[in-house]
């Protein structure tokens, strides 16, 4: 039976990059605070745990985002399928990563895809034209380099 999995990327501000990162993809943001309002009232977290996110409490070092069409658990909002989470730590992003996304937009859409993707705090890095095809090298808020075929 396959393993189940998510994406997980170290960063300095996790709801900044799941801000980003939904809209980019289009995912869901999650949102934990009924789950955060279970555990307060059971006394198994405190609010030193805690910040606030458009309103909600939210989980102070984690944010994640889902694919909208898959399987979640309506408790917690927690994604069960393709799932993206950020957890905050302490070190600054140091070099190439050695794993990253690439993004798909389709054929013809590369160029209104990156203009999208900046205007969502983006950078270009660069642009790579190869006989195996072309992309576009891409930095999201933090600096993590992805690519847009």
């Amino acid at each position: 039976m396959p393993l189940h999995w998510k994406l997980v990327i170290d960063c300095a501000d996790p709801h900044r990059q799941a801000a980003f990162w939904g809209a980019a993809l289009d995912y869901t943001v999650e949102d934990h605070a009924a789950l955060i309002a279970r555990l307060l009232d059971a006394g198994a977290i405190t609010p030193d745990a805690l910040t606030e996110v458009d309103g909600r409490p939210a989980w102070r070092t984690l944010a994640a985002v889902r694919h909208p069409e898959d399987p979640y658990d309506p408790a917690s909002d927690t994604g069960l399928g393709r799932r993206i989470l950020f957890q905050a730590v302490p070190e600054p992003k140091q070099g190439k990563n050695r794993l990253h996304l690439d993004v798909h937009p389709g054929p013809g859409e590369r160029a209104a895809t990156v203009a999208r993707l900046e205007a969502l705090g983006a950078t270009v890095l660069r642009e790579v034209a190869e006989p195996g095809g072309a992309w576009t090298v891409m930095g999201d808020p933090e600096g993590n380099e992805f690519c847009v075929h």
